[in-house]
């Protein structure tokens, strides 16, 4: 009778090796993966914050050609010189809106430092490219100019950029505004508070609008967030990057409030 022959197992030492280094490279796809749904996620910011561009560099335009025709055809150097001055200075601000884009595309580590929270709030505003009172909306900032946060103002920036897209998008075309508030909590943190007068988020979706790949843009409320629903999925992870937290309430035909905790700035 023809006899089997047994494999002796490999010993736990034999098999732990090859199992960390199974789970090392699955930990280095994931990290990738992450970083790719990061990028993907500032490029689907970034095409809104192009649009809005390129209707304020029409706008801008127009004038500038308008004066530099003027300044052409005009035999008052006064009034020629006046008209450049306004074409040089329409100038200035469409290079500033690019700049502002170009940065916001741009991909670094994190690096944590002492950051005035209300600059970083500021920038973000900026970035989005167009007065937000030219769409009907209200914008109040309370941010005491002391408040300062151990962050990374970039990625900061990105995550104040997206919550303002979302509430921009939550307003639609009717008017309304958007809240920005911060205030020294407990624990040496520093509580900001994102809110709209929007639509608002039904319940179940609400309990859901952090997870990767759950949006509810396409159904008219302020939980919009960017490709797929990546926009706060992206939030969720640079902010716990900080050391903070974020959440959100929301009331529908009310509005939404994101709520941001992030450690106060060391002192020196």
């Amino acid at each position: 009778m023809p006899r089997t022959l047994r494999t002796r197992p490999d010993s736990p030492t034999d098999i732990e090796p090859a199992l960390r280094a199974q789970l090392d490279r699955a930990e280095a796809q994931l990290a990738t993966v992450r970083q790719q749904l990061r990028q993907t996620q500032q490029l689907a910011g970034l095409g809104t914050a192009a649009a809005m561009l390129a209707h304020e560099f029409n706008n801008l335009m127009t004038p500038m050609v308008a004066y530099a025709r003027f300044a052409i055809d005009s035999d008052d150097d006064a009034l020629r010189i006046k008209a450049l001055e306004i074409t040089l200075k329409q100038t200035a601000i469409i290079t500033a809106m690019s700049d502002r884009i170009v940065r916001l595309a741009m991909s670094k580590p994190l690096t944590l430092e002492s950051v005035g929270l209300r600059a970083v709030v500021e920038e973000a505003v900026a970035s989005l490219c167009r007065d937000l009172s030219k769409d009907g909306i209200t914008l109040k900032l309370s941010i005491d100019d002391s408040l300062k946060v151990w962050a990374d103002a970039k990625h900061l920036q990105q995550v104040f950029f997206n919550l303002l897209l979302n509430a921009r998008r939550a307003l639609g075309e009717k008017k309304g505004r958007i809240i920005i508030e911060a205030q020294l909590i407990a624990d040496q943190r520093i509580r900001i508070e994102f809110r709209d007068t929007g639509c608002g988020i039904p319940g179940a979706e609400l309990d859901h609008i952090f997870d990767a790949f759950v949006t509810s843009k396409g159904n008219g409320n302020s939980s919009g967030a960017g490709v797929s629903g990546l926009g706060l999925t992206i939030c969720r992870d640079l902010v716990h990057e900080h050391g903070g937290t974020i959440s959100a309430t929301s009331t529908q035909g009310k509005g939404t409030t994101f709520t941001i905790e992030l450690p106060i700035a060391k002192q020196d």
